[in-house]
Parts: C-alpha cells; structure tokens; sequence
C-alpha cells in the first residue's frame, strides 16, 4: 500500500496527510488516474490539480477524507 494512505475501520482508503498537506495532495493528484476537478465552489487549494479539489474526496472529519476512486 502506498505510504500516504491507509485503510481506516470501514477498509476505506484514507489520506494520511490530512487536510493541510498541500504539497502531498498536489503530488499525488498529478499522478492520479482518476482525477475529476471538482466543482468550483468546492475547490480548496490554489492548485488546481490536487487530492483537496478532486471530485472522488470524501470529508470524513475535520482532519482527512477518503478517495472513493482507490
């Protein structure tokens, strides 16, 4: 598995970063498949293309979220 995500207790791939690596996020939405700009509204980082505006992440606290896509 890789080393910026792990599984939480629903086996749901969860963002190790949290919700302010920004670097990491960017990173790894430049290298994902799967990724879906999401709405404008919804938008989070300056990079356009990063985990935090994807379409597939899912909040699942204040802290992370879940790519529904992986």
């Amino acid at each position: 598995m890789d080393d910026w995500i792990k599984k939480n207790k629903r086996g749901q791939v969860r963002f190790r970063g949290g919700s302010h690596d920004w670097l990491l996020a960017a990173g790894i939405a430049g290298n994902c498949p799967h990724f879906v700009l999401d709405d404008e509204d919804e938008l989070l980082a300056e990079e356009e293309r990063s985990c935090y505006n994807c379409r597939f992440r899912r909040w699942i606290d204040r802290y992370s979220f879940v790519c529904m896509k992986r």
